[in-house]
């Protein structure tokens, strides 16, 4: 499942289905793979590990050029953190 969160291929709907499948950790990576594809600069050790920071160019997330698609699944996957609250 990462990998087609990293490579972008899943659908909407298809991606918080597999976040509710995989709880918070597939949440958590499926929503900053989505930043990391787009060229974001994590700043949490957590986030650093698991995508590092090569090739980042933007360091404010609301920088981050996400299609309303992109857009639609990160307030989804960030809704599904909310109600189960997931550490983030």
């Amino acid at each position: 499942m990462r990998y087609l969160a990293t490579v972008g291929v899943l659908a909407l709907s298809a991606g918080v289905f597999e976040a509710r499948a995989g709880g918070c950790e597939d949440a958590w990576y499926q929503r900053n793979a989505i930043y990391k594809q787009q060229g974001y600069c994590f700043r949490t050790p957590r986030a650093i590990r698991a995508f590092g920071n090569a090739g980042c160019t933007y360091d404010a997330v609301e920088d981050v050029p996400l299609s309303a698609r992109q857009r639609a699944q990160v307030a989804e996957l960030k809704a599904y953190e909310q109600s189960y609250g997931c550490p983030q």
